[in-house]
């Protein structure tokens, strides 16, 4: 498959990189600073803004993993998703999404969120509410081929990779250690299995360590 990455340079893009290719995949990695950190041989300068339906056409996938974290660029979750779900309306290329974990339901009726639960660090709810109201625009859209993949809350950037995970839905899942963890190694062969077997368009799926 030929995949492209987009926001590329990031931890968990490098990830998503590195495991594509170890499976055979074709990657391009689109990154907005001139170095490449990436194992992408091909490597492509862009703005994600700046992307058109050009750069991205002819490919399998792509997987959107930006990430923005001061308050004046936290809006961009829903800025830049939009723009990549524009891009791609009306195509066959799904569009995966490396999402959060604060927007996961905690009941069965899909009420209330993680981020809305008193237990939540205040630290990263705004983070967590700016990617919930990127995923619920998201939701709005019928015309693009998306997946949003949330992963556990405690998401570690150099967590052991098991090469074991669950595969959950909408609700915030425990593993049998009561834990909601997940590596970023892990989440990377979640991700890759997604885009190669393309299940769950149009929901958001959530991944937990095993």
């Amino acid at each position: 498959m030929k995949i492209a990455v987009v926001a590329a340079n990031g931890r968990v893009a490098r990830k998503v990189i590195a495991e594509a290719l170890s499976r055979g995949h074709e990657v391009a990695a689109f990154g907005r600073h001139a170095e490449n950190n990436t194992q992408a041989k091909d490597y492509r300068q862009k703005d994600i803004l700046d992307l058109t339906k050009e750069d991205l056409a002819g490919f399998d996938a792509v997987v959107d993993a930006f990430g923005a974290w001061t308050e004046e660029t936290l809006p961009l979750h829903s800025t830049t998703t939009q723009h990549l779900a524009d891009i791609l309306s009306g195509t066959d290329t799904p569009l995966l999404i490396v999402g959060g974990a604060g927007s996961l339901y905690v009941d069965p009726e899909h009420k209330v969120q993680l981020f809305n639960t008193p237990d939540f660090p205040d630290a990263y709810k705004p983070l967590a509410t700016a990617m919930g109201k990127a995923l619920a625009e998201l939701r709005k859209r019928t015309d693009v081929k998306w997946t949003y993949i949330s992963p556990a809350a405690d998401f570690q950037a150099d967590g052991e990779r098991t090469d074991k995970y669950i595969l959950a839905g909408e609700e915030f899942t425990l593993n049998s250690n009561n834990e909601s963890v997940i590596s970023y190694a892990d989440y990377a062969i979640a991700m890759v299995d997604e885009f190669e077997k393309g299940h769950h368009i149009q929901q958001r799926i959530s991944v937990v360590r095993a």
